[in-house]
C-alpha cells in the first residue's frame, strides 16, 4: 500500500500524476496520489483538476502559502497507507520500472526510508541556467553506492520513501518557512532516531531547471534557515559540511574576516556565477561568505554598496 505525496507551487504537475499513475496500476498495488499547491492561485492549477478525474488521484489548491515543511507535514497527514513516497512536482519519471522498484518488498520490509537519487539532464540549453544545473550534475548527482557511504547526510527528500509511523516520529519543522534544508534537519533526526537509511538507483530527473538568479536566491533562503537551525542548537555543525566550516572560522574568530570580504567582493562574484562558465570553487565561497556575513553586526562591516 503506497501514498504517493507531491507538493507543488505553480506548477503543472498532471503530466507527471498520469505518469505515476499509470506505473501504480501496472504494479497491481493498491495506492493513492496526492498533491498539493501551496497557495500560488495559479491558472495553472485549471489543468491539475484534471488530477481529480483519475483513480485513486487527488488534487487540492491551498488559499494560502504555508511554506514546503508544513505542506509536505499535511500531505502526509492526508496520507491513508503504511507508505509514504514523497517526490517533487518539477520531477521526471525516467524509468519504466520506477514504482515496481520502490515498492519491491525486500526494500521496503527491512528498512525504514529509501532514497533513490536524482539526475540532472546531460545539457541545459541557456546560459542562464548554468550554475543551478553545474551544481546539480556535479554535487547532487550521485550513485547509490557513493550515498550509501554516508547514508544520512546524503539523504534529501525528493524521491524518498518512508514508513508513515517513522515519518511521524520526526515531521518537518515547520518554524522552516523558507526554501531550503529543511531536510538536512529531517536527515539529521533521523540519525538520531536510528531509522533505517537504504540508497538505491531508481532516480528521477530534475527538469525544471532555475535560472542562476532565482538559484542563487535559493540558496541564500536555505543559508537563512540553516543559521536559524544552527543558533537554536538543532543540528551537530558537523552534519553540515559548510556549517563545520562555519565553525571553524567562528573558533578562530575568522568568520569577521570572511564575511567582510563577502561585503566587499559579493556584486564581482555575483556576476561570476550568472555567466556562461559559473565556478563552484567561488560559489562555495560566495555561500560561507554569506553565512558567515548573517551573524555579524552591519555596523561593524565595511560595507561598499552604503
Amino acid at each position: 500500500m503506497l501514498s504517493i505525496l507531491v507538493p507543488i507551487y505553480n506548477y503543472n504537475v498532471y503530466p507527471l500524476v498520469l505518469e505515476l499513475h499509470r506505473q501504480s496500476l501496472e504494479s497491481n498495488i493498491v495506492f493513492e496520489i496526492i498533491v498539493i499547491d501551496d497557495g500560488s492561485n495559479s491558472e495553472i492549477n485549471e489543468e491539475n483538476n484534471s488530477i481529480n478525474l483519475l483513480e485513486n488521484c487527488f488534487f487540492t489548491p491551498l488559499n494560502k502559502n504555508i511554506g514546503l515543511s508544513s505542506n509536505r507535514n499535511l500531505l502526509a497527514s492526508k496520507a491513508k497507507y503504511i507508505n509514504l513516497l514523497f517526490i517533487d512536482g518539477d520531477s521526471v519519471i525516467i524509468k519504466p520500472n520506477y514504482v515496481k522498484d520502490f515498492i519491491d518488498a525486500d526494500a521496503i520490509e527491512n528498512v525504514d526510508i529509501i532514497y533513490g537519487g536524482r539526475v540532472h539532464p546531460e545539457t541545459v540549453f541557456s546560459s542562464n541556467q548554468k550554475l543551478r544545473w553545474k551544481y546539480g550534475r556535479t554535487i547532487e548527482d550521485k550513485t547509490a553506492t557513493r550515498r550509501n557511504s554516508a547514508g544520512y547526510i546524503t539523504l534529501m527528500f525528493n524521491n524518498t520513501l518512508i514508513k508513515k509511523d517513522c515519518f511521524n516520529q520526526i515531521k518537518f519543522d515547520e518554524n522552516l518557512t523558507k526554501y531550503g534544508h529543511e531536510d538536512t534537519l529531517f536527515a539529521y533526526q533521523a540519525s538520531l532516531s536510528n531509522l533505517r537509511v537504504k540508497h538505491i538507483d531508481n532516480p528521477i530527473e530534475h527538469s525544471d531547471i532555475d535560472e542562476s538568479s532565482i538559484f542563487i536566491s535559493k540558496v541564500k533562503n536555505s543559508l537563512d534557515n540553516l543559521n536559524l537551525i544552527d543558533l537554536e542548537h538543532k543540528i551537530d555543525p558537523n552534519f553540515v559540511k559548510i556549517l563545520r566550516l562555519y565553525h571553524f572560522f567562528k573558533k578562530y574568530k575568522l568568520n569577521f574576516v570572511v564575511a567582510s570580504f563577502y561585503i566587499l567582493l559579493n556584486k564581482m562574484l555575483y556576476k561570476q556565477l550568472i555567466s556562461n562558465n559559473p565556478s563552484l570553487f567561488l560559489f562555495n565561497a560566495y555561500r560561507i561568505g554569506y553565512l558567515c556575513s548573517l551573524n555579524q553586526k552591519k555596523s561593524t562591516l565595511f560595507d561598499p554598496n552604503e
